[in-house]
């Protein structure tokens, strides 16, 4: 299995370079890692300056957000430490490639052997932290190799995952390689140690923590309260296309009875436009706002840039998040923080450990298709008490998961002596 891993992983490579021309996403991917090791082999050792290094890997934006409480608590804990930070996707790279929190952020190369050995060699870190699912066997192999001590967190594992079937033996070498692995439920702990896998323990999920300090300090949005006024107001958060196929019909039919901020995961603006073609009312974009035209009289505000949304939810009463129709479910406990009740589609949430704790508490609804939507949509719009009171549920139960940060940096602690 280690051959053909390492096989794959030169035909990944390759792909990836082949592709590249033909794909934004990807060509953002391969252009940052062209010549990174050697910039890295030529400056890292002076930025550096003999510090002691922090190793934070997260796949994408999401994850970097759901690692972002632990990389804070490591800086004030250790501030005289070197903070690197590398993302795989540039989703998440080219939206924190500015981020503050650390001292030098770059792509994660390639998972070969020879990318590993150098990168690794290079960088000698103390310690690393890889966020949620990061399994990549020849950094952790050379990380082993180096006497670093390597940490997962906010991990949830599942039964039918490769790691525990009968032929899972080299993915299960993976996961021996971490010192500790902290993961969100009782059931994680059980699969690793029935696969042997002693070392690891629950924490919860990082994201509770990001949440609610992101409640804390969210922005003021005069623009988008006078977008609101005194209407209830739906915020549609990372919505995708087959999201909206399903939004729109709900939105229409209930033209006149609520309004709706619609954030789209991914900014195409022809995509934006046939959005606003099928909408019944009035629409105006974030951008017009923003240059001055006033949004009062619309009924719908889309969104057209990334990173206010975390902010947005303040001025909901009730929200739609986007996924769960397709590629899977995005962040609910950004809404749920703000006291939202929260609604997504119910073909791909079963994932998510948050959405299934929530619908069983009755913070949260899944639904199959737009009259259900409607249905459930139309309720809270109509009945201030019924959202404030299913809000309410998911505000506490955000409360009650958060914690997850001081017991990683516990054993932090314990690592660095």
């Amino acid at each position: 299995m280690k051959i053909i891993y390492q096989v794959a992983i030169q035909v990944f490579a390759f792909l990836i370079r082949f592709v590249a021309p033909f794909n934004h996403k990807l060509k953002l991917g391969a252009e940052g890692r062209k010549g990174l090791l050697g910039s890295l082999r030529g400056s890292f050792p002076a930025r550096a300056d003999g510090r002691p290094v922090a190793w934070f890997h997260a796949a994408s934006l999401g994850e970097f957000e759901q690692g972002r409480p632990v990389m804070e608590a490591y800086r004030n804990t250790y501030p005289d430490h070197f903070v690197l930070l590398t993302f795989f996707s540039p989703s998440g790279y080219e939206i924190r490639k500015n981020y503050s929190g650390a001292d030098l952020i770059c792509y994660l190369p390639i998972d070969t052997r020879s990318n590993a050995s150098e990168f690794v060699k290079i960088i000698n870190p103390r310690i690393a932290f890889f966020i949620k699912y990061e399994f990549w066997f020849n950094y952790l192999r050379e990380l082993r190799k180096n006497g670093s001590y390597i940490l997962s967190f906010s991990s949830i594992f599942r039964p039918n995952q490769i790691f525990f079937k009968p032929y899972g033996g080299f993915f299960r070498k993976m996961l021996g390689y971490f010192d500790h692995l902290f993961v969100q439920n009782q059931a994680s702990v059980a699969l690793l140690k029935q696969a042997g896998i002693g070392a690891c323990s629950v924490a919860g999920d990082t994201r509770f923590d990001r949440v609610r300090a992101i409640a804390s300090s969210a922005r003021e949005l005069p623009e988008i309260a006078g977008f609101k006024g005194e209407d209830p107001c739906v915020i549609a958060g990372s919505v995708w296309d087959a999201d909206m196929q399903v939004l729109i019909p709900a939105l229409n039919a209930l033209s006149g009875k609520l309004k709706a901020i619609i954030a789209p995961h991914e900014i195409k603006a022809e995509e934006i436009a046939g959005w606003r073609s099928k909408l019944n009312g009035r629409s105006i974009l974030y951008s017009q706002v923003a240059a001055g035209q006033s949004p009062e009289g619309f009924d719908y505000l889309i969104i057209d840039n990334i990173g206010m949304l975390s902010s947005l939810y303040r001025y909901g009463n009730m929200a739609y998040i986007g996924g769960s129709f397709g590629v899977g479910l995005h962040n609910i406990l950004e809404a749920a923080t703000f006291g939202l009740p929260v609604v997504f589609g119910d073909k791909s949430y079963h994932r998510f450990q948050e959405a299934v704790d929530l619908i069983e508490k009755g913070g949260a609804f899944a639904v199959a298709d737009n009259a259900q939507l409607t249905q459930i949509l139309e309720n809270w719009a109509g009945n201030a008490a019924t959202a404030l009171g299913t809000g309410k549920i998911s505000a506490e139960y955000v409360l009650s998961g958060t914690g997850a940060t001081d017991l990683i940096m516990r054993k932090v602690r314990e690592a660095m002596g």
